[in-house]
């Protein structure tokens, strides 16, 4: 996709000489300003061109709530993400779907986060966390998104699928690839590697699907649960939509906690205020938690169909059209958060944010996601004092995932 080599000015440009798709908006994190102004002059505007086709963009809190919260509208099928699927990788999977089917295929999966289950993990998480703590160089540099955050997110996958420990790696670069598209959202991996790294996904679930039939121990792995259910348990005969749902669960398991692991080291050395609120009272990490999820907003958005012609905030939407709620943007809308570009870890309503959606396809594992941020900030807590971001972050290039590739740090004992 031919980009222009400078992005254009924010402030000047005319709005519809800016492509609010480019994503080097998020990998240079320049998207502030941008959004800003279309939350000003133009918080439901149609985009004709982009590398992606033509788009509405909405980046007003309110304005996502009540897109996100009516399927009967705005649909999420055939995908959830701005650009299209490719012929080669049709996959389905039920956040790409409307109900019923997404509602029978959610249930199918959501027992691995009951709060029971939450409650018997926890432990493990600590452990876990406990362990890669204590192995980290004291006094050396080192890139805390490979050491820490994807350290942490890829154990706690491997348990959720009960996958082949010692390849657990693998979890996390099919989750790269599968997000990585640049038709999909402006990623820079290659059909060359995606589409074998997925089929080899595909492969290696579909066997571990065979091997577990039958073997009822009332595990709550997300295998044996899509087993169990009625609704799912000829999932493995329709391949893309397999594919697809164990993508999206390897996804959703994986991007939001690890890059929110690292935004919080970021955003207490950007707020060195917040930090020393932070050592006088561990008992905001809860709260704190929360405020890094708006802060980051790990996935930057969310697209919507229209179902049929309609009448929103004034501007006429057409059947078909793509309708792109920008969950960042509307993270950062002063009339529904307050000082919202700012990190305060002690707000007074931290949950008020989007970064988990909102309605039917609200994040599944919101709570598992929030409690593995607290425990590793409880046991950060209790070894170091200061986690000091030592280099400028390297992020993701995308228009999807918000995050981070490195972020170089060194970590100071208490």
């Amino acid at each position: 996709m031919n980009q222009p080599q400078q992005l254009p000015d924010p402030l000047t440009a005319p709005l519809e000489q800016i492509d609010f798709s480019d994503p080097r908006l998020l990998e240079q994190d320049a998207w502030r300003p941008y959004f800003a102004r279309l939350r000003e002059e133009d918080p439901v505007h149609y985009q004709a061109e982009s590398p992606f086709g033509p788009f509405w963009s909405i980046t007003r809190f309110d304005d996502i709530v009540a897109v996100d919260s009516n399927y009967e509208v705005f649909s999420s099928e055939p995908t959830i993400i701005i650009g299209d699927l490719t012929d080669d990788m049709r996959v389905e999977q039920f956040i790409a779907m409307d109900p019923p089917k997404h509602d029978v295929q959610r249930r199918a999966a959501q027992p691995v986060v009951a709060p029971q289950n939450l409650a018997q993990m926890e432990p493990l998480i600590r452990s876990r966390v406990v362990e890669i703590l204590d192995n980290l160089p004291v006094g050396e540099t080192f890139n805390w998104v490979d050491d820490v955050s994807i350290n942490l997110t890829t154990q706690m996958l491997a348990t959720l699928f009960d996958f082949p420990f010692e390849e657990r790696s693998k979890l996390t670069y099919w989750s790269d690839m599968a997000t990585g598209s640049p038709e999909i959202a402006g990623g820079d991996t290659s059909p060359e590697e995606r589409i074998p790294a997925l089929m080899d996904c595909l492969e290696t679930f579909t066997r571990i699907w065979h091997e577990r039939k039958g073997r009822d121990d009332g595990g709550f792995e997300l295998i044996s649960l899509l087993q169990r259910d009625p609704n799912t348990a000829d999932l493995v005969d329709r391949p893309m939509e397999f594919l697809g749902n164990i993508i999206l669960l390897i996804v959703g398991g994986n991007d939001t906690t690890r890059n929110s692991a690292t935004a919080g080291i970021l955003a207490l050395n950007q707020n060195p205020a917040e930090y020393d609120k932070l050592r006088a009272n561990h008992g905001l990490i809860p709260g704190m938690v929360s405020e890094i999820i708006r802060w980051q907003t790990p996935l930057a958005h969310m697209r919507r169909t229209a179902k049929h012609d309609v009448i929103f905030q004034g501007k006429q939407i057409k059947q078909g059209d793509k309708v792109v709620m920008w969950y960042l943007s509307g993270n950062r809308d002063e009339s529904a958060i307050d000082n919202a570009d700012s990190f305060i870890i002690d707000r007074a309503n931290p949950r008020h944010h989007i970064s988990f959606g909102f309605g039917i396809h609200r994040c599944m594992g919101n709570r598992l996601a929030e409690m593995q941020l607290r425990i590793l900030w409880e046991e950060i807590m209790r070894r170091f004092s200061h986690v000091e971001v030592v280099g400028e972050p390297e992020r993701v290039k995308s228009n999807f995932v918000r995050g981070y590739t490195s972020l170089p740090v060194r970590v100071h004992p208490l």
